[in-house]
């Protein structure tokens, strides 16, 4: 056996090794190339199998039938540009003339199968422009976010889509969300990973955790604002409702009404007011909204109306005030009473993990995106971290979290504990926490000696 033999023979094998056991670096090192030569010699072929050609125009039919020549063949969209990224390929088309963006989606599963991919998505970006993502391999079976992502104020990255781009909480373009899930859905994980990407940015984070807090309390370092039950719940509801008012009084205050100011200049939120007065914004997190929905007694159904009441208001009016809403539960439908739909109509942002009945992903999806509904009764149980996340203009996305354990998330909050802001209104619900110790002691099953 030659040495041009053997050394064939070990690149394939570290080529099938890496498929099986590491699928990226495969991705990287082989699959690109592979797949690249694979689409652009197939290419042709594929988009007419794929009904995705058009007939040659009638000029070229009379110059053709003028020079005695062949009939023209049909043509396929015009390919602008082919990019490889981490986890696929990005196909550009320019398409012919009475073809849809429409006609690109509905061939997408017969493309994948064709071109030999693991997953296939379309999006129109212009008119007669359609973008083709192409994945290589499973890219939610092991999430693994990229080390360069676009992070601006309020906008933060928290999973992985199945095309392989970044899934972003952007709070200032979606101001309020929903998240639902099963127990043991990935659901805490997700929470997990939006406080850990919030804790490094100027924002003020307050929780309220019906679970005696065993979600939110042991973050409390880098939270301005705490409540474990639905009585003090309410008053935190109600102080952050008259925060808001405040807020707004300083706007009106600051909007600097003129013929001499651009309409550009003028103040109608926080994001408009200098940077010296302006107010932090806000996040308010609720672990379990049914616990703030559910009564017993009079007593009770008073205090629930108020905290409904106002968790409507903060969803109505918060925004320009810089009052943010993540509201997560198991399941959020009108059984837990007056006020709930009105609620969940001002959460444009909805994220559903693995649901135990399509009732409840009707209550996250059947109002803004009804395809989104049977996408997410299908998520496996033994597939924790896959959420199906949708807004109001109707786009659903299939996502993953990367796995973020309590003691990560608690790590990532103490180290930028010193960026937790003092919030007036709030500062009674301040959670009281002991400081952090100067010298890690090393724990320990057995307890310590004593003398």
């Amino acid at each position: 056996m030659t040495w041009p033999t053997v050394l064939l023979l070990v690149v394939v094998a570290a080529a099938g090794l890496l498929r099986w056991r590491r699928p990226a670096w495969y991705w990287l090192t082989f699959g690109v190339v592979f797949a690249g030569v694979r689409v652009l010699v197939r290419y042709a072929s594929v988009m007419e199998a794929c009904g995705l050609t058009v007939p040659p125009s009638r000029w070229r039919l009379m110059l053709a039938r003028m020079g005695n020549r062949p009939a023209p063949e049909s043509r396929a969209p015009r390919i602008l540009r082919l990019r490889p990224t981490y986890t696929g390929l990005v196909l550009r088309l320019k398409l012919r003339p009475g073809q849809d963006a429409f006609d690109v989606a509905a061939a997408s599963d017969r493309l994948r199968h064709s071109f030999g991919m693991y997953g296939v998505t379309s999006r129109e970006l212009r008119s007669g422009v359609v973008e083709i993502r192409m994945t290589g391999y499973d890219v939610l079976k092991r999430v693994q976010m990229p080390a360069k992502t676009d992070t601006r104020p309020m906008r933060i990255p928290v999973a992985l889509r199945e095309d392989g781009s970044v899934h972003y909480r952007d709070y200032r373009a979606v101001p309020h969300g929903l998240t639902l899930g099963a127990t043991e859905s990935g659901k805490s994980v997700y929470q997990r990973n939006l406080v850990a990407g919030l804790a490094p940015h100027h924002v003020a984070l307050v929780g309220i955790d019906c679970k005696q807090g065993v979600e939110l309390f042991p973050l409390a370092l880098r939270f301005s604002a705490l409540a474990d039950n639905p009585d003090t719940a309410l008053e935190l509801l109600e102080a952050l409702v008259s925060h808001m008012q405040d807020v707004y009084q300083l706007i009106r205050a600051e909007q600097r009404i003129s013929v001499a100011v651009p309409d550009a200049e003028i103040a109608a939120d926080i994001w408009d007011l200098p940077e010296d007065l302006r107010p932090v914004p806000v996040v308010v997190l609720v672990d379990e909204v049914a616990e703030l929905a559910l009564f017993a007694s009079k007593e009770e159904e008073k205090r629930r109306d108020r905290i409904i009441t106002a968790l409507v208001r903060l969803a109505q009016l918060g925004r320009a005030a810089g009052v943010y809403l993540e509201i997560c539960g198991q399941r959020f439908g009108s059984e837990l009473g007056k006020g709930i739909t009105m609620l969940r109509a001002q959460l444009t942002g909805r994220t559903a993990h693995r649901v135990n009945d399509e009732t409840s992903a009707n209550m996250a999806f059947g109002d803004i995106a009804p395809d989104a509904v049977l996408a997410a009764i299908q998520i496996p149980a033994e597939t924790r971290g896959i959420a199906i996340a949708a807004d109001s203009t109707g786009g659903w996305h299939r996502i993953r979290a990367p796995h973020t354990s309590l003691r990560q998330a608690v790590n990532i909050c103490n180290k930028h504990a010193d960026r937790t802001p003092e919030v007036p209104a709030l500062a009674p619900f301040r959670p009281a926490v002991a400081s952090l110790p100067s010298v890690r002691v090393r724990l320990s099953k057995t307890a310590p000696a004593t003398a």
